[in-house]
């Protein structure tokens, strides 16, 4: 073997190593940091719940605006390339007395188009968009465009201004909104909800403050009048089988796309794998999970449709 030939196959090992070892980091990798925590009381958010007077929620509605598709590796790291869906998702928290409330709002078609989904259901955002219109509340988990878009896409946006119950670090992060604006002066004319760690919204309903996936992200607690509760966590997780193995999202994708706080999530994932063992009855719903999503509609959590 010439010295030149030699030369050429430690630079190609090299390579190989170098460039296995990056794909492992950036694509693979997900271990659970021994010091990831986050704080999920719940019998401080049941308290909470309860303390608001009025009836609680006898219904919650979902519709289905949108839809990406994103590797499955995306989703869990390690998990492989073949493509998952990734359903967007806005609810309609509706009482006895007929007043309701919204929890995220999807986002437009243009918006849609703008960010590749291969799916948009322009009944479903017209239906959504009627409904922000009669709501006493509009809450957002997070200030990503997939969430808030369908909010800021609202002809008369400002009127709405009175029901919406943006928090504080969501009004200060509109660069996390990105393509998504609002016209000119109205995200600054929200009065937005500043809490600590939690917060009663209305009655069976607490906010749950939860940075990470970006700074303004919350989980929205929510129980039903007949007992039934159920943890929207936004998109702390996209899809359950993210708690499930106890994995986030591939480094690629929380670093250098969505600029995460990954230990903070780590965090999350932890404490809700914890409480999912310990309260199995507690529903939780992912940000983008339609298999969650079709269980909680076959057990009669959630109903089907806008009305």
């Amino acid at each position: 073997m010439s010295k030149w030939t030699r030369r050429a196959l430690i630079a190609l090992a090299f390579l190989v190593v170098v460039g296995g070892g990056a794909y492992y980091w950036l694509i693979v990798e997900s271990h659970m940091p021994a010091d990831a925590e986050f704080s999920l009381d719940m019998n401080a958010v049941r308290e909470l719940a309860d303390a608001m007077p009025g009836d609680k929620p006898e219904n919650i509605q979902v519709e289905q605006v949108a839809g990406f598709a994103f590797p499955a590796t995306a989703i869990v790291a390690g998990d492989g390339w073949a493509q998952k869906a990734m359903p967007v998702f806005s609810y309609r928290v509706v009482y006895p007395d007929g007043t309701s409330g919204i929890i995220d709002t999807a986002m437009d078609q243009k918006t849609a188009e703008a960010a590749g989904a291969p799916e948009f259901d322009q009944d479903a955002y017209d239906r959504m968009s009627a409904a922000m219109h009669k709501a006493s509340f509009i809450l957002i988990t997070h200030e990503h465009m997939d969430h808030i878009g369908g909010l800021a896409a609202q002809p008369d946006v400002a009127a709405l201004t009175p029901v919406v119950k943006i928090t504080k670090e969501q009004q200060d992060h509109p660069e996390r909104s990105a393509p998504v604006t609002f016209p000119e002066g109205v995200r600054e004319g929200f009065t937005p909800v500043v809490y600590d760690r939690l917060t009663a919204i209305a009655p069976g309903i607490v906010l749950i403050k939860a940075p990470g996936h970006s700074p303004g992200s919350q989980m929205i607690y929510v129980r039903k009048a007949d007992g039934t509760e159920i943890l929207f966590l936004g998109d702390a997780v996209w899809q359950f089988r993210n708690i499930e193995v106890m994995r986030e999202r591939a480094r690629l994708v929380t670093q250098f796309m969505l600029k995460e706080d990954r230990m903070a999530v780590f965090g999350q994932i932890k404490a809700l794998a914890a409480l999912h063992e310990a309260e199995p009855g507690l529903k939780m719903m992912p940000g983008h999970d339609g298999g969650m999503m079709a269980s909680l509609l076959e057990e009669g959590v959630l109903s089907k449709g806008f009305e």
